[in-house]
């Protein structure tokens, strides 16, 4: 008889989602409760495929959270599987660690939370004998490699660890618990339960080592499909795993090739063309996109000065779809070069000053780094990263693009002001 569990991390109940596009009502209250949702069919999952077991390798929650509602919540679903006897394996990560909800919560008999020293737990399953190892972060920081802590595998068990971490690093997380992958394959675990990293991946080799991504994106920085693990190990101790979807709500970047659209009407048209494939190709319920219009159209001015109106645009053709939102939208549209013989065009030469002699010179360099650097001082640390990226490569990117629109955006209402005068 295989033994079969579901494996999920990263979950951040009640964490608030941070698409811009959340000023829309109804979108605020459709992803308010999108971390909660995904939960759900979590459980649904194990409950339909009636496995042994849930595991949870990290950040059920999302910081200092207080709600006992969030904690009612948990210890229900928590229940649903206690009855239909499915035990749940949880270690706890880094938000864990400041939860108070982690302390005080009261869960069912099936629930084995890991404690901050490393344990170890028999689940017998028909022929197999199933060890499950694993430990919690004790404190919100864990700067050192938690896999040393780890006790021995138990002979003749198929062992299988939970465990909250970095890995060798990642640009979008910070470094918690690193370890690298061939220490896991070197450990005689068959199978590593991973949290931490929110996009997924799985390496096989002497272990199975899965990061299962989280259930459910909260920006546009945590695009594309969502979902939990379905591990199957059969009686010869063979792996097969599954990826199952859960999110509720796909972000989505959506390009948009705008070249050579000459009017209003064709760039709309375009649009919805876009988006009916993006829906279409979204497995979630519903899909949360940034359009980023791209492409030389000499449409470019009006789709910066009238943005609001193709903002409009799409929401409506999102509206009529179903299911489809609008997060925000990027124009990169630049204008047609002008042709030979063309006349003079102030405008044009201007832009042409901008690029050549303006934005390569090192004093305005200097003077927009000095002012970015000011602004993201007063800036949260989340914000800082949206905005401006996580490293010195990311900051010089964003300043980059910064520039680029800036002047487009200057370029755009001098075209509006010549064709009104």
């Amino acid at each position: 008889m295989p033994f079969r569990f579901v494996h999920a991390a990263d979950i951040h109940l009640d964490s608030p989602l941070r698409t811009l596009a959340l000023r829309e009502a109804a979108l605020a209250e459709l992803v308010g409760g999108a971390t909660r949702r995904a939960f759900v069919a979590i459980v649904d999952l194990c409950l339909a495929e009636r496995v042994d077991a849930l595991l949870i390798a990290g950040d059920l929650y999302d910081g200092d959270q207080t709600s006992m509602k969030t904690a009612r919540f948990l210890a229900d679903q928590l229940r649903r599987l206690h009855e239909a006897g499915i035990s749940s394996y949880v270690i706890r990560g880094n938000h864990d660690a400041e939860s108070r909800i982690t302390r005080e919560l009261v869960l069912p008999d099936s629930v084995k939370v890991f404690g901050g020293r490393a344990d170890v737990v028999l689940h017998a399953a028909g022929a197999l004998d199933v060890a499950i190892h694993g430990i919690s972060f004790a404190q919100k920081h864990a700067p050192e490699s938690l896999l040393t802590k780890f006790r021995e595998p138990r002979p003749g068990a198929v062992n299988i660890g939970l465990l909250h971490t970095s890995l060798g690093g990642s640009a979008a997380h910070d470094r918690y618990a690193p370890c690298a992958p061939a220490d896991l394959h070197g450990s005689g675990f068959a199978y590593w339960a991973l949290g931490h990293v929110h996009q997924r991946s799985v390496e096989q080799g002497r272990a199975t080592i899965v990061m299962p991504g989280n259930p459910q994106g909260r920006d546009i920085n945590e695009a594309g499909p969502k979902s939990a693990t379905l591990v199957t190990i059969d009686d010869g101790g063979a792996i097969a795993v599954e990826e199952r979807p859960t999110a509720i709500a796909e972000f989505r970047r959506v390009a948009v090739d705008l070249a050579g659209a000459g009017d209003w009407r064709a760039a709309v048209g375009r649009i919805e063309r876009a988006l009916e494939a993006a829906r279409a190709a979204t497995s979630s319920e519903h899909l949360v996109a940034r359009l980023i219009l791209e492409g030389a159209t000499p449409l470019a001015w009006r789709l910066r000065s009238d943005a609001d109106l193709i903002e409009e645009e799409a929401r409506r053709i999102g509206a009529d779809l179903g299911g489809a939102w609008l997060d925000t939208i990027e124009i990169r549209c630049r204008e047609p070069l002008a042709g030979a013989g063309g006349g003079a065009d102030p405008v044009a030469e201007l832009r042409l000053l901008m690029e050549t002699e303006v934005a390569g010179s090192k004093a305005f360099r200097d003077e927009l780094q000095s002012i970015a650097e000011d602004l993201r001082g007063h800036l949260p640390p989340g914000a800082r990263e949206d905005l401006f990226g996580a490293d010195a490569e990311g900051f010089a990117e964003a300043l980059g693009v910064i520039a680029r629109e800036g002047a487009d955006d200057v370029l755009a209402f001098l075209r509006a002001a010549d064709r009104e005068a």
